[in-house]
């Protein structure tokens, strides 16, 4: 069958229950938190769906992402489960990863700033997260295949010479202030090597300490207000606009 071939046979179906949990999670939680935001707004007790309160404490489903991260990686470490039971810790791991990244921004500014601007780094945490999730699923890896034991001495340093190039180039995009192209990079050395050789932000270490004044502007120009607006209006399609 294709999908014993195509994902079992080759060691990926934990990713691919894992992808599809994560997203299918993020698309319910929105959903019902929008429907939450839109009878708070409207003032009035529609039922449904609502705030969970525990002891009057209003618990955010962050929390209960968290849990299902830490069981489902206890529980694969303590027992390294084979099919099905690895792919159904896979998806909860996935579904956990998705409720904790998007409340990101929550636990990155420690307010509950979910609908504010700063809310968007959610939507720019799941989204590298779903990113890293499709590399793992296409099965790239990060260095290669290893040379053969029996290659020349040139072969081999050929081989850590790209390699280092490879993280070479994914430091530059951090330096860069291209948090999200360095991590992809790392798997994806093309995105890396991209992400290098492009302008810097304006607000980075590389940029502070590496551009002159002309080269600066040039990066103020291209970071500038319209790049941010067109990417808030993907990030808003995505999480459902700001307050």
């Amino acid at each position: 069958m294709g999908w014993y071939r195509d994902l079992v046979d080759t060691g990926r179906a934990q990713a691919a229950w894992m992808l599809l949990a994560f997203f299918v999670t993020f698309t319910v939680t929105r959903a019902v938190t929008r429907r939450i935001r839109a009878k708070q707004a409207s003032a009035q007790d529609q039922g449904g769906v609502s705030d969970m309160y525990i002891g009057g404490i209003h618990i955010h489903h962050q929390v209960w992402g968290i849990l299902m991260v830490m069981l489902a990686g206890l529980l694969y470490f303590r027992y390294t489960p084979g099919t099905p039971w690895a792919e159904v810790l896979a998806v909860i791991f996935g579904a956990g990863a998705a409720l904790t990244l998007d409340e990101f921004a929550l636990w990155l500014h420690l307010d509950d700033v979910y609908w504010g601007p700063e809310g968007r780094k959610s939507i720019d945490a799941i989204v590298l997260g779903g990113a890293l999730g499709v590399v793992l699923l296409m099965q790239t890896s990060p260095i290669g295949a290893e040379p053969e034991r029996a290659g020349s001495a040139l072969s081999r340093w050929t081989y850590f010479g790209t390699i280092a190039f490879h993280l070479l180039m994914a430091v530059v995009c951090f330096l860069k202030g291209k948090l999200p192209t360095g991590l992809i990079g790392i798997v994806v050395p093309v995105v890396a090597f991209v992400g290098a050789v492009r302008l810097a932000k304006p607000t980075s270490v590389w940029a502070l300490h590496r551009y002159t004044d002309r080269k600066l502007e040039r990066a103020q120009r291209r970071f500038g207000p319209i790049y941010n607006k067109r990417w808030n209006q993907i990030r808003d399609k995505l999480g459902g606009g700001v307050s």
